[in-house]
């Protein structure tokens, strides 16, 4: 249901967008977002948006991303400025539907290179 793409390897200080779209009727969907999971710990919410535009971030990238919904396209995307190499991790992108089931997407690696 949920197609990521965007990772990739960069060098610390760049710049990356992920992007995840949606098959679904986008009105369906309450928020999507993006998680990063790090090898033996769980995955840690990185930003969400909800279908009005409210955006919660979780605390480790604050204020080094910027995310954003469009409706039309039925997608999400997550810019990350000033990557730093402790970024390095799969990250997921998530959906959670009015009706209550959540979808994950299949993961994109990012990897920083210092």
């Amino acid at each position: 249901q949920l197609q990521a793409s965007g990772g990739g390897l960069v060098q610390a200080g760049g710049s990356l967008t992920l992007s995840c779209t949606s098959n679904t009727n986008i009105f369906r969907i309450l928020t999507m977002g993006w998680y990063r999971q790090l090898p033996g710990k769980q995955r840690e919410l990185v930003a969400k948006i909800t279908d009005r535009g409210v955006v919660n971030y979780g605390d480790y990238m604050k204020g080094r991303i910027t995310i954003s919904r469009d409706d039309a396209k039925k997608s999400v995307s997550l810019q990350i400025n000033s990557l730093r190499p402790e970024d390095t991790g799969v990250f997921y992108c998530h959906a959670e539907m009015r009706s209550g089931p959540q979808f994950w997407g299949q993961g994109t690696q990012v990897t920083v290179s210092s």
